[in-house]
């Protein structure tokens, strides 16, 4: 992995879960890691330092990422910093709470596009012009975009949607400035949005819809973010949703 040495990474949304796991991951192969978190400080601050500790050069950003105006700050203070982007990955986005359509305000609908489908393209539109010849935009979108998702995850299932749509447009988009659009879509994932969203009662019932028997772990989907990452390993590749999840949904 010797291609992603001192390369610079953006992650969003890296204070928990599969983006934690990816900053630590990043950082262990020599990376310059922005953390951006929005609210978990503390969390974020940890995942730096045991990034920095694996061998990565870490900073931590932070921002709403729901706004345009943050989006623009989290990349401007990652560019003071690195100097440029060598890859994006945006992970930020979340259900934010299983909501029947019926029972859908506009400030649930406004939180939940805003977080998953602006963030991604804002984040995006401010960090290409930083990105040069090589360089990969990976976004996080979810087994739901192909399955709909659960009970009362519509808008976030649609949103993910968009996010895998939009990554097969923006691949085409940009190839001819040689930068790489790809996604990973994971399936039931122990994180703490599982922890919050979902009862052990519907997690149970998820993972007997698995083949492998079991749900994955955040650890368990960092290969394919360090697979796309690499020009070494996915320089052919692009406008691809890369699936991660034990078998449960296969395409």
């Amino acid at each position: 992995m010797e291609d992603l040495k001192g390369k610079a990474i953006l992650i969003t949304g890296a204070s928990t879960g599969i983006g934690a796991a990816c900053a630590k991951a990043f950082g262990a192969l020599g990376c310059r890691v922005a953390v951006h978190y929005n609210t978990s400080r503390e969390a974020a601050e940890a995942v730096a330092v045991e990034a920095d500790r694996l061998g990565g050069d870490t900073i931590v950003v932070q921002g709403d990422l729901r706004h345009t105006t943050d989006c623009e700050r989290v990349i401007k203070e990652t560019v003071e910093r690195f100097k440029g982007i060598d890859v994006l990955i945006n992970n930020a986005g979340g259900l934010v709470k299983r909501t029947l359509v019926a029972e859908i305000t506009d400030e649930t609908f406004d939180d939940v596009i805003d977080v998953n489908i602006r963030s991604m393209i804002m984040c995006t539109k401010f960090a290409v012009p930083h990105m040069k010849k090589g360089a990969a935009v990976i976004n996080a979108t979810s087994i739901a975009a192909r399955t709909g998702g659960g009970p009362g995850s519509s808008l976030y299932g649609g949103s993910k949607g968009f996010v895998s749509t939009a990554t097969r447009n923006l691949a085409k988009e940009l190839v001819g400035q040689g930068i790489r659009v790809n996604a990973v879509s994971p399936g039931v994932i122990t994180t703490p949005f599982h922890e919050k969203f979902s009862s052990p009662a519907l997690l149970e019932a998820m993972r007997q819809t698995i083949p492998m028997g079991r749900v994955g772990t955040a650890d368990e989907c960092v290969g394919a973010f360090i697979y796309l990452a690499s020009e070494t390993l996915s320089g052919y590749v692009t406008g691809q949703v890369i699936e991660v999840n034990g078998g449960q949904y296969m395409a």
